[in-house]
This record gives C-alpha cells, structure tokens and sequence, in this order.
C-alpha cells in the first residue's frame, strides 16, 4: 500500500469507526486486495440505488479522496465514504467470510430494515 496522506485534501474530513469498522478479518483481505490490485491506496464504500431492497453496497478502490468524502482508517485500512452515503452506513460493520457459499464481504448495517439474501442490497 501506498505512503499515509500527512495532510489531507480540502473539503476531506477524518471520522472514526462510530461511521464504518472493518472487522480483522476484513482488514486483512482489503489489504492484501490493495496490495494485490495496485490500483489505488484507499477502500472506497459507497451506497448506489438498485439491488432488490433498492439501495447496493459499492466497493473499489481509489487513489486519492475527493471533496467530501469521510475517512476512516480502521483494522489498517484507509477507508473512504462520500457524505451521502455516509448517511446510510453509519454504524455499520464489514466483515469478511472465507466460506465458500455465501462467502465475500459482509455488511451488518444498523440502519438496515431489510436486506436481500445475498447481502449485497438493503432498504431503509
């Protein structure tokens, strides 16, 4: 993974893991996936509309934070969230599943009053 920014970017605001917390488990794989990927020093989780529930968990990396966007190191990891999603995961743990049906990125959203099966959409 790429060096810590020392100063962030204007309009970029540091919170904490009362917004969004990788378990270890989750921490390791966003970081060995980092590493893997090269593609960027930050784990981007965003809320889009779609799914089944109408609102999707979205996950990439990025390099750099934009204007707006919260950031959270947590188990490690530098993990961004624009302000309107931020509305929507506050509270939320991710975990990481090795099983091999069902397994992946799991999100435990406290906001959530349904969510599909698959884990990947909700409502509120």
């Amino acid at each position: 993974m790429s060096e810590t920014l020392t100063t962030l970017p204007e309009g970029v605001r540091v919170g904490d893991e009362r917004l969004i917390k990788l378990t270890p488990g989750a921490g390791d794989k966003a970081l060995a996936l980092l590493a893997r990927e090269a593609s960027g020093a930050f784990l981007r989780v965003a809320i889009t509309g779609g799914g089944c529930n109408g609102l999707s968990y979205k996950l990439k990396f990025t390099p750099e934070p934009k204007r707006g966007d919260i950031l959270v190191t947590s188990a490690g990891v530098p993990v961004l969230v624009d302000s309107k999603s931020a509305l929507y995961v506050k509270g939320t743990e991710l975990d990481y599943s090795t099983k091999l049906v069902g397994g992946g990125f799991k999100f435990s959203n406290p906001n959530a009053k349904a969510s599909c099966s698959c884990g990947e959409s909700f409502s509120l």
